[in-house]
């Protein structure tokens, strides 16, 4: 077979190419033609095919994430703190004292259904390279997680592998996994989203970036060899055209290998210590493709790459394949000379293979040889940069309205306390309400010792500084049921809740990541989603002063012509100076008394209680105040701060009544609480209000707390006491504690018995 090098393509204009097959448009193939002169060589098609995927390129969204940049907040916390923003690995913010935090979230959608345990399992793996990369060394990860109808037999399947593929991995790298979410909907059922984050954590003069600037300066490929696995794998699909002696129908999922992983990252962390490494990046998506014209692209000149000299784990590979393939545990380095044979003997220390496979030039172009045959010689900032750009057609469907005309008022409402007790006990122990500890339980949650909060808090949080206790709590949300009835204010009430669950343990909310998972961009609809809940995402972060960092667009997760709902997922960082006075979510003192703070309202679409109760979803999501959510935050990272919280619990999901229950199982103390004047039980239980949080006060501290709520100009009232061992809502019904935990804990594993 004939090696299709530059020289032949050119000789060979009209040689039939698969460019189709691997996921390119006519006129995508004829402008990468018109940018080379020529039909591109096969190594050259194979790194802008995937390179030029949805997932690498942005395509179809890049229009639209300008919002970040465009509508970033100049002023306040966020703005001021902002290290590193969008563009690199990872956003970096200043969190104080010299130390920097980098964190970001991404998806690992389409192979965690194909394969669940790796498929999870190198989405870890990758999120944890993406921090490395940025010079940190990785200290937590979260997982939140969406699965199909939880009585559906596949859903056991993909829910299984998936959560051993994530405790399995991130276990094995000794990172405690602080937090997420586990979601149901039979939106998802073919189409789980399994995103993953992680926090790292560096000082100010560590920070690294991808570039490769220096001409001379050599190029080290290092890490796990490269193989088959993997091939296109979350760029696009495998290629079968190539050569059909190669191994073929390899699996598109790629496999991990967490020790490796493990020796990868202390061996990173070295190098940066001695000052070895001039410009980084990890290969995830895309793999060499990515990583060599990224480098190349945001550098000052050219690069030459001898792709024959890449270690193998698979002598067979063809050029296309080993540019192709996503292989976990790897990374890509550029060095200066001198510094060369002490990085490689570092590498060696840690049993870390690493070659030199190139060099930076003092030209702009990538060229790759095989074997002393040029395969590729393209502008890098093509491949990496200046890919295609769509501005995809998008409108409200018809059907919108009709949605939110549906509203859950017309639905009946429990007729007595008897039956507001049962729906009461419906919610809770509903799938998506109900305890996660099965799933919680198989992730090592407190290794490394810095652990403060985990699961069930809402947010996590991780001691930076064991001197002076500074820390960082991370949250992450996001509600498809209320995006799908107003994408806008579906996004933004993901973000309150997010910024609530950080603001509720003490800590001040700093910036934001988002994984945004929507269904087919080429759907006008679909699109309409997308672009509203950016635009509200934008919006949001703007009035809040959170600036975006950086994050991950997950389009094409849908099941024929049905797209899942529009799911953007926010998670938020915040600061807390002393972790040592953090506010939990437990009840545990005796006597405190029970503030709600926030406004009820009769809020109930795309609420648990109309999903849990009646399978609805219809109506208009809570509204939301972000002047208020400000407010709110205030006053809780201000009471945290004077210790006047025993605990703090936002209202979400479920409603008064969950935050409610998790709070007394949690602390394992009982509360009594008083319907306020005026306000219906069924709504004062089950609103799903923004803009709210319960509080724990002790008791010397109620004229304090109630002072600067009022200072502040935030509604609260005293509605309870915690007291006893059941949930009392005085003239209604009583839960014993023993009651509300077997229903809260038995569901999850009656599902996966």
């Amino acid at each position: 077979m004939t090696l299709d090098t530059t020289k032949h393509a050119a000789e060979t204009p009209d040689a039939p190419q698969p460019w189709a097959e691997l996921g390119l448009k006519a006129d995508e193939y004829e402008r990468i033609r018109a940018i080379l002169g020529r039909r591109p060589t096969g190594a050259e098609l194979a790194m802008y095919s995937v390179m030029w995927s949805e997932h690498c390129s942005y395509k179809s969204s890049k229009v639209h994430l300008r919002q970040f940049g465009a509508k970033a907040p100049t002023e306040g916390p966020g703005a001021e703190a902002l290290l590193v923003g969008i563009g690199e690995n990872a956003g970096v913010v200043d969190v104080g004292q010299g130390y920097a935090v980098t964190f970001k979230v991404e998806s690992h959608n389409h192979p965690s259904y194909v394969e669940p345990y790796q498929g999870a399992a190198t989405g870890v793996g990758g999120i944890v390279r993406d921090i490395l990369a940025m010079g940190a060394r990785p200290v937590a990860v979260m997982d939140p997680l969406r699965f199909g109808d939880p009585h559906a037999a596949d859903t056991k399947r993909v829910l299984s592998g998936v959560v051993a593929g994530i405790g399995g991995y991130g276990n094995c790298l000794g990172l405690p996994n602080i937090g997420g979410e586990v979601v149901f909907d039979p939106c998802y059922q073919g189409n789980p989203l399994v995103n993953a984050l992680c926090v790292g954590v560096m000082r100010h003069e560590d920070i690294h970036l991808a570039k490769a600037s220096g001409p001379g300066n050599k190029v080290v490929l290092y890490g796990a060899r490269t193989g088959g696995d993997g091939i296109g794998g979350v760029s696009v699909l495998a290629s079968e055209t190539f050569d059909d002696s190669k191994p073929s129908k390899r699996p598109a999922v790629q496999v991990g290998d967490p020790f490796q992983e493990k020796l990868l990252i202390e061996c990173t962390l070295e190098l940066f210590a001695e000052r070895l490494v001039e410009g980084i990046q990890d290969l995830g998506g895309a793999g060499l493709s990515c990583a060599t014209s990224e480098l190349a692209s945001a550098g000052s000149g050219g690069m030459r790459v001898e792709l024959d000299t890449v270690p193998l784990r698979d002598a067979t590979l063809s050029p296309e394949e080993i540019l192709m393939s996503e292989s976990q545990e790897r990374m890509c380095a550029v060095v200066a000379p001198e510094k060369v044979t002490r990085f490689l003997a570092i590498c060696e220390k840690w049993d870390v293979t690493a070659t030199v496979i190139g060099e930076v030039t003092d030209g702009d172009r990538l060229e790759i040889y095989w074997h002393g045959e040029q395969i590729v010689d393209v502008p890098p900032r093509t491949v990496a940069h200046e890919g295609p750009v769509y501005e995809r057609p998008y409108a409200r469907p018809a059907s919108q309205d009709a949605l939110q005309a549906d509203d859950p008022a017309a639905l009946p409402r429990p007729a007595g306390p008897d039956e507001l007790r049962a729906q009461v006990l419906a919610v809770v122990s509903a799938p998506n309400q109900a305890s996660k500890a099965w799933v919680t339980d198989q992730y090592d949650r407190f290794v490394q010792g810095n652990t403060i909060l985990a699961q069930p808090e809402d947010s996590g949080m991780i001691r930076v500084d064991e001197e002076t206790g500074l820390g960082v709590a991370v949250s992450t949300d996001g509600n498809g049921r209320y995006a799908k009835l107003d994408p806008y204010a579906g996004a933004q009430l993901a973000l309150a809740e997010s910024y609530r669950n950080v603001a509720a343990t003490g800590a001040r909310p700093l910036a934001v990541t988002n994984c945004l998972n929507f269904g087919s961009p080429e759907d006008p609809a679909v699109m309409w989603q997308f672009a509203e809940a950016t635009r509200g995402l934008a919006d949001g972060c703007q009035a809040l002063g959170t600036p975006v960092t950086g994050g991950n667009v997950s389009l094409y997760n849908q099941t024929g012509e049905t797209a899942i709902h529009p799911t953007p997922v926010v998670g938020v960082l915040g600061v807390i100076d002393d972790v040592a006075g953090r506010t939990p979510v437990a009840f545990t003192g005796e006597g405190d008394h029970v503030f709600l703070l926030g406004d009820t309202a009769a809020e109930f679409g795309g609420s648990a209680w109309a999903q849990t109760v009646h399978g609805h979803l219809g109506g208009l999501p809570p509204r939301v105040d972000l002047e208020r959510e400000r407010l709110l935050a205030d006053v809780l990272v201000t009471a945290s701060r004077e210790g006047l919280a025993a605990a703090a619990h936002d209202l979400s999901d479920g409603g008064l009544i969950q935050a409610l229950a998790e709070s007394c199982l949690r602390g394992g103390r009982g509360a009594r609480v008083v319907v306020p004047d005026g306000l219906d039980p069924f709504v004062f239980l089950f609103s799903e209000s923004a803009g709210r949080a319960i509080v724990a006060v002790p008791r010397e501290q109620e004229r304090r707390f109630a002072e600067l709520c009022q200072g502040r100009g935030l509604p609260a009232a005293r509605v309870g006491v915690v007291d006893g061992a059941a949930v009392e809502v005085h003239g209604q019904f009583s839960l014993p504690l023993a009651e509300l935990r077997e229903a809260y804990e038995a569901t999850l594993p009656a599902l996966m018995a």
